[in-house]
């Protein structure tokens, strides 16, 4: 049997590059991105497993259960998968979690090494994960793949290699000698990193482990152990990956209740129960404002990923057929269900200056819908790019929502999915509308819509996306323009509502895309989010510096 010191030598040189990483912020993953990276065989494995995990009990947490709950549906298949989870009630949740506290006596080096292995062995699950990830939140296999496995395991090892040179920074003891003239006083210095207790992961539907992973490894690194709550909908992906750290804790003699999954039921949640319980002490949330405004408003240390009203302007751009079909993308790309994607499109009435010439707003109009129903007609790109759309209110509110008070100039409709027949798939709405109909585009409107916003001018454009940032949050805010000088102006103020600015992206460069090791996802400083994954303070508000004297 491995040792974690043994662990910590196998994983030290992936560990420092890590590090290193996060000061670069170049390209950086040791995990691929594309399914052709790993065996053609473990696709099948995946697909396989996946059939044979439905309508049984997932036992794989090794944990005894009186009761098995089951709430998760395929918005592939349109019927419920049928996988069931033990379902610990709140007290011995907590319990196990006091009792795990010890994980803190296991030195950094250490917890980083048992951390790190349980990536490798998720790795090996990547497909397992795929298909879960599909037939819960309907991404497409591609998303599903990218998002849960290696994109996921960027994000964890980011937060393991930050909370890890953090924790580093100072020296864990120091001889003290301060001159006293004739003679000196000498001190015996030690810095503990203390853990802040036990953390809560509240995880959510659409994407159930990217979104979870960073807070969970951030605390784990920190010597913190975890409660994860997933969304009743989508708990197998992230199920799998508490399973095998599970199981690396348990394989090194280390109390498995370190992490511990709690489901619940849509009709009998338990998630204000453990965020209001006296022992939590630091939550994660990823999800909707009005529970995030909750959570935010308890006496805890919180870490919160809200929603926003990202904003595009067009501003002055190369030519519009590519502006066109990125935004068209963008919007687009799992039907809308990302906190990243595009929304409101904020267009001059007096239409935009391109390089290959003037471009009325209408016309400008006319080329999104026109890059949108080419996008989600394709043969090959419509069903595999929208994906499946996870959520009954989502799809209610959008096919039933008309023209949003604004012009109807696409309407959106139901497609197929040559693979999946009972697919729920709803391609965007684009609605054109004018500046004083805020009361539509005002508001994050989470699903496939655009809207086109009619604005006086390009400064009202970038006004109005400055103070959608201020006063809703954004997440994103896209951006074409050429005119350097209008440039900086975009960057400075909406900087200045700390929103990132993605500029003139074409081609590959999609703006819903957040590297780890590179991009911050979430500023922390707009009402999207109070925290940035993954910044210094994402990890060193999960610990206190400790010190102690001793005299000679």
């Amino acid at each position: 049997m491995t040792t974690a010191m043994s662990l910590y030598e196998k994983h030290a040189e992936l560990l420092e590059k890590a590090v290193a990483a996060l000061h670069t912020r170049d390209y950086f993953t040791p995990y691929p991105e594309h399914p052709k990276a790993y065996p053609a065989e473990d696709n099948e494995a995946g697909r396989n497993w996946f059939a044979s995990s439905m309508n049984h009990e997932f036992t794989e947490l090794d944990i005894d259960a009186d009761n098995w709950v089951s709430e998760e549906v395929s918005p592939y298949f349109q019927t419920g998968i049928g996988v069931s989870y033990p379902q610990v009630d709140l007290d011995t949740l907590i319990a196990n979690a006091n009792t795990a506290r010890s994980w803190k006596n296991v030195a950094v080096k250490e917890r980083a090494a048992l951390l790190m292995e349980s990536l490798e062995c998720v790795v090996k699950r990547y497909f397992d994960i795929a298909y879960a990830t599909m037939h819960t939140t309907g991404q497409s296999f591609m998303m599903a793949f990218q998002a849960s496995g290696p994109h996921a395991n960027d994000r964890a090892l980011e937060a393991i290699a930050m909370g890890y040179h953090e924790i580093n920074r100072f020296p864990s003891e120091v001889n003290w000698v301060k001159p006293m003239g004739k003679f000196d006083l000498s001190l015996h210095k030690t810095w503990k990193a203390q853990p802040r207790g036990i953390g809560l992961v509240i995880g959510c539907s659409t994407f159930p482990t990217w979104n979870t992973v960073p807070g969970m490894y951030a605390s784990l690194i920190t010597g913190n152990p975890v409660i994860v709550k997933p969304h009743p909908k989508a708990v197998l992906p992230i199920a799998i990956v508490i399973a095998e750290l599970r199981k690396v804790l348990k394989a090194h003699n280390i109390d498995p209740n370190v992490i511990q999954l709690a489901v619940d039921t849509t009709k009998d949640p338990v998630t204000k129960k453990l965020a209001e319980h006296k022992d939590v002490t630091l939550i994660d949330y990823t999800g909707g404002n009005a529970f995030g405004d909750y959570i935010e408003s308890l006496d805890k240390i919180t870490f919160t990923e809200k929603a926003g009203v990202n904003g595009v302007i067009i501003d002055s751009p190369k030519d519009i057929k590519s502006v066109a079909q990125n935004i068209a993308f963008s919007a687009s790309l799992y039907s809308g269900q990302m906190c990243t994607a595009p929304q409101n499109v904020y267009v001059p009435e007096g239409g935009v200056e391109t390089a290959e010439g003037h471009v009325s707003y209408d016309d400008v109009v006319a080329h999104i819908a026109k890059g949108v129903e080419g996008l989600v007609n394709h043969p090959k790109m419509g069903a595999g790019t929208l994906g499946g759309i996870q959520n009954d209110n989502t799809i209610k509110r959008i096919s039933d929502g008309g023209s949003f008070g604004g012009d109807l100039v696409l309407d959106g409709q139901e497609i197929s999915n040559p693979e999946f027949e009972n697919a729920r798939l709803f391609t965007p709405r684009v609605v054109a509308t004018d500046y004083n109909n805020s009361s539509s585009f005002g508001e994050e409107c989470f699903g496939p819509i655009i809207f086109i916003v009619k604005t006086k001018d390009r400064n009202h454009s970038l006004e109005l996306a400055a103070t959608m940032a201020a006063t809703k949050g954004a997440l994103t805010c896209l951006a074409y323009c050429t005119d350097e000088d209008m440039m900086s102006q975009i960057e400075e103020t909406m900087n200045a509502t700390f929103t990132p600015v993605s500029f003139n992206f074409g081609g590959a460069a999609f703006v819903n895309q957040h590297a780890a090791f590179s991009d911050f996802h979430v500023t922390g400083g707009n009402p999207a989010g109070n925290a940035s994954f993954t910044n210094p303070e994402y990890v060193n508000k999960r610990f206190v510096w400790v010190g102690n004297r001793f005299a000679k």
